[in-house]
């Protein structure tokens, strides 16, 4: 330990036997008794119920995450953690919506096509109408407004389908039409303005020839083909058009004897000649009828308010998701490292700022050990936090987010101690020294920053709960241990956690955690163009 750190050191103790005077008792415990107090047997007594059948998987709405809850909430009461409401509940009620497609079908001669296998309904643009019968389809190119390229000119298709490819259209020599160079414009990745240009020219209905049909279905089937859930009431459906992705051997049917003229105007538009439209003579009918069901969840909050009277309105928010797959007809998707690992962990850090409250040593700013529900639905619950925050986010200080770190990934087999970082830096030069600092003085595990970089092809900054609250300017750290084989199915399961690796990540977490919660001044945000 080099002077710097050790003078850091010392005042960090120093400020904690301050802040237990001000409380009017004596003490001679240190962060590492708190710290000491996060072990293998807790975490695995927390999972050894989190992981198990009993709770069904824990999925968002069902009676198994329900008790998941209840488990944490009788958790933070062994702890001594009061409830934050005044009617006794540690629970932030969140409501959902679970919507499934009741019938899904296109219909279009003597042959009825199947969802999932045929053709892909997206419920993001379920309609209010239900069914649509409709004479014809027009081949609209790529379905692009934009003024270097439209493929609605002098084209009414209002009330109508039109037949659009995915993409847009690029020259032999690889050139983009629209830019003129090798980049692509927005409009090649963007269903959203496709979807907005149709809207607004009245389509009814979009079919989109997909690109990979069969990678598209196995990256989307979970959203729809079964069901899906949203946050707030049971809507009544879109207003603009509904959106079926066709399958390339379903497109080629739809066009019938037409598929030659299909292609020729499709070549016209990519050699940067105008658009040409087509109209298939082929009848058909699409039912997307949608069942929609108000469900409720809760994310479970245990709060530890500060004891320093000039820092306890700053808060440090640590947060792991309880939820997980469910079942699927007799498998149970236990989820023991998805997140059954970080739920365990901030129990266990929860009970040490618990015990270090009761002791009347910090943490001088309050803390938040929340568990949220909904994460494998799209981050659900942290966004509704994070849009109806229990405290105000101004005085939030920082969020650190523990997902996934119950097992070894497979660049690191043979070495359990280390641990990816994420997001550290994006926002607060401070958060990130203060994680490295404390690793260094105490745990000394391996700082991954693998997939912290912002090309990261996995995306894992944008996946997981602290998102919503760096997307709205809150320091965020993510502990994470990669993923591997299991991932999201019935496989993961406890009997492959290593639960003495864990033990060391969250005393990591805690120990960084405690010195945001205590030290003088609240981390700053001074790193600019996230």
């Amino acid at each position: 330990m080099d002077m710097m750190k050790h003078c850091r050191f010392l005042l960090l103790l120093i400020g904690a036997c301050f802040v237990t005077a001000l409380s009017g008792q004596s003490s001679t415990y240190t962060v590492d008794d708190f710290a000491g107090s996060i072990t293998p047997q807790d975490l695995r007594m927390y999972l050894s119920v989190l992981a198990s059948d009993q709770l069904e998987g824990r999925e968002t709405g069902t009676e198994g995450n329900e008790k998941a809850a209840q488990f944490i909430a009788s958790q933070f009461n062994s702890f001594g953690i009061p409830p934050y409401r005044q009617d006794g509940s540690y629970y932030q009620d969140v409501e959902f919506t679970r919507t499934d497609w009741g019938e899904v079908s296109v219909q279009a001669g003597e042959k009825t096509y199947k969802q999932g296998w045929d053709f892909l309904c997206m419920k993001r643009y379920a309609t209010r109408q239900e069914v649509f019968a409709l004479p014809e389809i027009i081949f609209a190119g790529y379905g692009i407004m934009d003024p270097k390229h439209n493929d609605y000119k002098d084209l009414d298709v209002r009330g109508k389908a039109i037949l659009i490819y995915e993409g847009e259209p690029v020259n032999g020599k690889g050139t983009y039409c629209i830019t003129g160079t090798k980049e692509p414009s927005e409009w090649g990745n963007s269903w959203r303005k496709k979807m907005e240009a149709a809207t607004e020219q009245g389509v009814a209905v979009v079919m989109m020839i997909a690109n990979d049909f069969k990678q598209l279905t196995g990256q989307t089937r979970r959203f729809n083909v079964g069901p899906s859930i949203t946050l707030g009431p049971a809507g009544e459906g879109s207003e603009g058009p509904a959106l079926v992705i066709l399958s390339s051997t379903m497109a080629r049917e739809l066009m019938g004897g037409q598929v030659k003229e299909v292609i020729a105007a499709r070549d016209r538009i990519n050699k940067g000649k105008r658009p040409k439209s087509v109209v298939l003579t082929t009848p058909f009918t699409l039912t997307a009828r949608m069942d929609r069901q108000r469900i409720t969840g809760s994310n479970v909050l245990g709060y530890i308010e500060g004891i320093d009277p000039a820092l306890k309105d700053e808060l440090v928010v640590i947060t792991a998701h309880f939820d997980h797959l469910g079942k699927r007809g007799d498998d149970i998707f236990n989820g023991a490292n998805d997140n059954g690992s970080g739920t365990s962990t901030v129990l266990d850090i929860a009970q040490a700022f618990a015990l270090a409250k009761q002791k009347g040593v910090g943490p001088r700013r309050s803390v938040l050990c929340m568990l949220v529900t909904g994460e494998e639905k799209g981050l659900l619950g942290s966004e509704y936090y994070a849009e109806n925050p229990v405290f105000p986010l101004e005085n939030t200080v920082v969020n650190v987010n523990v997902d996934m770190v119950g097992r070894v990934d497979k660049k690191h087999e043979g070495n359990p101690d280390y641990i990816y970082v994420i997001g550290s830096d994006r926002l607060s030069t401070d958060l990130h020294r203060i994680n490295e600092e404390a690793n260094a003085r105490t745990m000394k595990l391996e700082l991954d920053y693998t997939y912290n970089a912002k090309d990261d092809p996995n995306r894992y900054y944008q996946r997981s709960d602290h998102y919503n609250f760096a997307e709205r300017g809150v320091p965020a750290i993510f502990y994470f241990n990669g993923s591997h084989e299991d991932y999201h199915r019935p496989s993961d399961t406890i009997e492959k956690i290593d639960f003495e690796a864990m033990a060391k990540i969250g005393k990591l977490v805690f120990y960084t955690s405690w010195e945001l919660a205590n030290r003088d001044e609240r981390i700053r945000v001074d790193v600019q163009g996230e």
